[in-house]
């Protein structure tokens, strides 16, 4: 995992789930690189603020525990 302070700086096309509310609280995702399979998640309230980039096997890991509610 990287951590990047300007997520505004990635050139990536963002987007949170289509189960998201408007003013929910959400983070969007954006595909960094296919080839590397790196993925970004940050705060859809702070579209300048610091994102995490993830292998997509970290997030698909970090997600099923989330999922399995080992994580809270």
């Amino acid at each position: 995992m990287n951590h990047i302070d300007d997520a505004s700086t990635l050139a990536v096309s963002w987007w949170k789930s289509s189960r998201s509310d408007t003013g929910a609280q959400c983070v969007e995702c954006g595909i960094v690189s296919h080839t590397e399979q790196r993925v970004a998640v940050r705060d859809s309230k702070d579209p300048n603020g610091p994102a995490l980039v993830f292998s997509y096997a970290a997030l698909d890991g970090l997600v099923g525990a989330l999922r399995r509610g080992e994580l809270q």
